[in-house]
């Protein structure tokens, strides 16, 4: 008798390939014995040694829901631990970073895995929907590569990613220097989410973070393009243009001093940690290189140049070298 019941729980299952398997909600360990005997993976004796050694570990009641995978080779007690666990099938979505509300939300409706039960509604009533009415979805969300079972709700897995946001938050703000022109950690999401759609270097997020910081301390507008694009919207084509530039819009920083109302993107840990401790320095301006890097200059003059230098490239460029190399500050003219 024992060698039998022992053989029965440990000879393999009489599967060629791996097996998915799935656990209903609510369903009993009796009544996935009897599925799968009705499958033919389980012959009656061992179905009844299968069920009464969970009974008798007291575990019977320990199943979990889901959708399993049953490697080929796995014995029934193998079987019985995998889905006591719940080591179910896990599916993976990226949400990365910079990318705004939308953009996840498209993402999160597309996957097949998700259940969708809000629909299509706007970002006031979704945010009702998760518990958070009175708040700006934009930049709420941690951008990560998120696992999770099937039958995993579009509702749980907004929820996870914005407690987990909160968590990274308040880690980074605990973290902030004392001296910080920002009055809450929201202030800080908001300007993370600037340094995150300004640059994908990682070493110069400390840097242009330095920039804007110091830029709101001497009041002096942030001027940041990706506010602009924001602001744009769907009508942006790729190019901003000086029109682009006067639009009357709270997230157009040509226009207006300050932060923008809200975040523009979803920021990443290191652009929160960035804006939390920016690097020291004089520089109060920018300019892409065009190999993905920037060009920091302290003075506008130097500024003016490195524009010329790095994104005009023509006769202009040589003319303006020229007349500006008396001022010895101007790295972009000494090259």
């Amino acid at each position: 008798g024992y060698w039998l019941y022992k053989y029965r729980l440990t000879a393999p299952l009489q599967i060629y390939n791996d097996l998915q398997y799935t656990v209903k909600p609510n369903t009993t360990l009796r009544k996935v014995s009897m599925d799968l005997m009705e499958k033919e993976l389980l012959d009656y004796p061992t179905a009844l040694a299968w069920v009464s050694l969970a009974r008798f570990q007291k575990r019977a009641h320990l199943i979990k829901a889901g959708e399993y995978l049953i490697p080929l080779g796995t014995t029934p007690q193998q079987m019985l631990d995998i889905m006591i666990a719940g080591r179910t099938i896990q599916h993976s979505l990226t949400i990365p970073e910079g990318w705004n509300f939308w953009q996840m939300m498209a993402a999160i409706r597309q996957h097949p895995q998700i259940v969708q039960t809000l629909g299509d509604i706007d970002k006031a009533t979704i945010m009702a929907k998760l518990g958070w009415p009175d708040q700006h979805p934009e930049g709420r969300f941690y951008p990560d590569t998120y696992h999770f079972p099937t039958g995993t709700t579009d509702v749980k897995f907004l929820q996870r990613a914005y407690r987990i946001m909160e968590s990274e938050l308040k880690a980074a703000w605990e973290k902030r220097r004392d001296d910080l022109p920002l009055d809450s950690p929201y202030e800080a999401l908001i300007l993370a989410s600037i340094v995150e759609k300004e640059t994908g270097v990682a070493e110069e997020r400390p840097l242009i973070a330095g920039v804007f910081v110091r830029r709101l301390k001497k009041d002096i507008k942030l001027q940041t393009d990706p506010t602009v694009i924001y602001a744009l919207a769907e009508a942006f084509d790729g190019d901003i243009r000086k029109r682009d530039l006067k639009i009357d819009s709270p997230y157009n920083t040509y226009r207006y001093k300050g932060l923008p109302p809200t975040p523009i993107a979803m920021p990443g840990r290191a652009a929160l940690y960035a804006v939390a401790e920016p690097a020291d320095g004089d520089s109060l301006f920018f300019v892409a290189k065009g190999d993905g890097s920037h060009y920091f200059s302290a003075t506008n003059r130097e500024h003016e140049c490195a524009v010329i230098e790095y994104q005009l490239k023509n006769k202009a460029s040589r003319s303006y070298r020229n007349r500006c190399r008396r001022y010895p500050s101007c790295a972009a003219c000494r090259r």
